[in-house]
């Protein structure tokens, strides 16, 4: 039977400043109206995506079918067809959410598409990609997703600095992540240079997390000993409450170099780089499958969710009120970044390792999207 009623769980974790946002999308779920209930049910507000959700989408059934077709009798190649595809369900997924987004003046109702994951050590092809895949999916609530690495900043800021929302993915450390924010500055002051109106951008900046976890708890039974296993689980939460730590340090105006820098960008209508939450669905099988909802609510972020966490959180997810930013909870994250470092735990290796890993799990997205597609093409050619 399908619902009616607004989930209350869900529609609490909303109340307490926190947008959700589903991480998958198909053209199954644009035609059932499935994406449509979610929003009427579960308040969800956004959509995040990428190759290999497409990928598996396209696998599956026939949804696809009549636009492969076309896009083969046109001659289309494998990255044109890709493209094409990706923005069609964008596109659709965009208009479905142009109430919420007028409602929440732009801030909600974003639809993330990915630049090509085989460019994410490319500099000028992103920022090339970026604004083909603005232009194709043509929706002033659509977001760029272009990844945090070293070639990818100069390329968010090219792209903030021409008008173009944007949403930065596979951020691991904190280090990278105020180069991130630093990025998205640069990138509005282009634009106000440029004479565009600053309040039209949006981005958020994706913070990774239970990935964070995966990694520190390996090497935690690596170390062995009571010391090393009370930590377990403790790092990725930890790490994203002192990320949001550093944001609410530069936009109050704290000691730090980018603060003047924002103060006078607010001044102008820019609008705030919103963390998200990013990689939310627990791994390992002994922790809360709500953990990482549950423990990073917080206003102005994003979470996104895959919707068996969702569920999870409609079921049994609880909001206990801020878990983020209180002085004691950001005391406690300082305290067990030391407690790692002590039983010899190296986060900068941590973030070294995730990110190389995160670039090879994207490139290896866009090649698999890239095959599925070829296969399509194939198929409908007879």
């Amino acid at each position: 039977m399908t619902e009616t009623t607004t989930n209350q769980r869900l529609a609490d974790l909303a109340a307490a400043g926190v947008s959700i946002w589903l991480d998958d999308l198909s053209r199954a779920r644009l035609d059932s109206g499935n994406l449509a209930e979610l929003i009427a049910t579960k308040s969800v507000t956004g959509v995040t995506t990428n190759p290999t959700i497409f990928a598996a989408a396209l696998s599956q059934g026939e949804d696809y079918a009549d636009q492969v077709r076309e896009l083969a009798a046109a001659g289309a190649d494998v990255s044109e067809a890709a493209k094409s595809i990706m923005a069609a369900d964008v596109a659709e997924a965009c208009d479905l959410f142009t109430e919420t987004n007028a409602t929440t003046d732009g801030v909600d109702g974003r639809v993330s598409i990915e630049v090509d994951p085989t460019k994410a050590r490319q500099t000028e092809e992103t920022i090339a990609e970026a604004a083909e895949l603005w232009a194709k999916v043509d929706r002033s609530n659509c977001l760029i997703k272009i990844p945090a690495t070293v070639e990818g900043l100069p390329a968010i800021t090219a792209t903030i600095a021409k008008g173009i929302s944007v949403n930065v993915t596979l951020i691991f450390s904190l280090e990278r992540y105020g180069d991130v924010i630093e990025a998205y500055l640069s990138g509005l002051e282009q634009a106000a240079e440029a004479g565009i109106d600053l309040s039209t951008i949006h981005s958020v900046a994706s913070f990774f997390v239970s990935r964070v976890d995966t990694e520190v708890d390996n090497r935690l039974d690596a170390v062995g000993g009571e010391a090393a296993s009370a930590l377990k689980g403790t790092a990725a939460i930890a790490n994203a409450r002192l990320a949001y730590d550093l944001l609410t340090t530069i936009h109050g105006g704290g000691d730090h170099p980018l603060a003047p820098r924002w103060a006078a960008l607010a001044e102008k209508g820019a609008r705030p780089q919103r963390p998200l939450w990013a990689s939310t669905g627990v791994k390992n099988p002994d922790y809360s499958d709500t953990m990482y909802v549950t423990e990073l609510v917080v206003a102005d972020t994003v979470n996104t969710m895959p919707e068996k966490t969702m569920d999870a959180f409609a079921e049994h997810g609880e909001v206990r009120g801020d878990r983020v930013s209180t002085p004691e909870l950001v005391e406690q994250a300082r305290t067990t970044m030391e407690q790692l470092a002590s039983v010899g735990i190296d986060m900068d290796d941590v973030v070294r390792v995730l990110e190389d890993e995160g670039v090879d799990k994207f490139v290896a997205s866009g090649k698999e999207l890239n095959e599925s597609v070829r296969v399509a093409l194939d198929h409908a050619r007879g």
